[in-house]
């Protein structure tokens, strides 16, 4: 689940973002004191970032341009100021939209739902993921710890992939099943559950079975280990 970091001061629009993006299928964190900002947008470190020009305390064309000295993360302004000059001000400092009060709420999602599925994209081009307990080979399609290698199937690759990129977080059965289903894996539930043994069975033969736990009737989440 991407997390979309809201910046704005005006509390209604904020919180109707808010209820949107979460209804939209988004992990969502607000900040209503603009004090120390910049530190609070690297510590949260969203996948996305919206984010007003004009707060209080501070300029949101200087967050902008100093989020991007350290993070490529997709930034989008939303603004009331309607002219170029910002606009191309916003853009130069590293914003990759620029939207201005009031906008359609619909398009807004659209640009979002666009930048994540580029950023996506381009994370793809990665060779291996480092989950510190573990690594996943993206080339190769397997799990490896301390020098032992396991193949594993598609489903079973997407499965720890996803579990991995949302890791310490509870991801119910059905949104496994849509990250498959987006691959054109057309699978049921009981297909799913022996999808998840299989995965369960090779994280055991690395020793780290217990990291992949079933939280009932919610999903499953995969806890950090401690590092030795």
């Amino acid at each position: 689940m991407s997390k979309i970091l809201i910046l704005e001061d005006d509390e209604k629009l904020r919180n109707e973002l808010e209820k949107f993006l979460k209804n939209n299928g988004y992990e969502v964190v607000t900040l209503q004191s603009f004090n120390n900002t910049l530190n609070d947008i690297l510590k949260i470190n969203p996948n996305l970032l919206l984010l007003d020009i004009n707060l209080p305390e501070t300029d949101g064309e200087y967050i902008c341009k100093e989020i991007r000295k350290k993070s490529n993360m997709p930034i989008i302004i939303v603004t009331s100021k309607d002219n170029e000059i910002d606009e191309l001000l916003s853009i130069n400092n590293g914003a990759d939209h620029y939207i201005t009060k009031p906008f359609n709420i619909h398009i807004l999602l659209a640009k979002i739902n666009s930048l994540l599925r580029r950023t996506n994209m381009s994370t793809e081009n990665i060779d291996f993921i480092d989950a510190k307990d573990f690594v996943l080979n993206i080339n190769k399609s397997t799990i490896e710890k301390d020098n032992k290698s396991i193949e594993l199937t598609k489903n079973e690759f997407r499965i720890l992939k996803y579990l991995t990129e949302n890791r310490d977080r509870i991801v119910t059965r059905e949104d496994i099943m849509e990250v498959l289903w987006e691959s054109e894996n057309f699978i049921g539930d009981s297909t799913l559950t022996v999808n998840i043994t299989r995965v369960r069975n090779k994280l055991e033969e690395l020793g780290i079975k217990e990291l992949l736990e079933t939280k009932r009737g919610q999903g499953y989440i995969l806890k950090r280990g401690i590092i030795k």
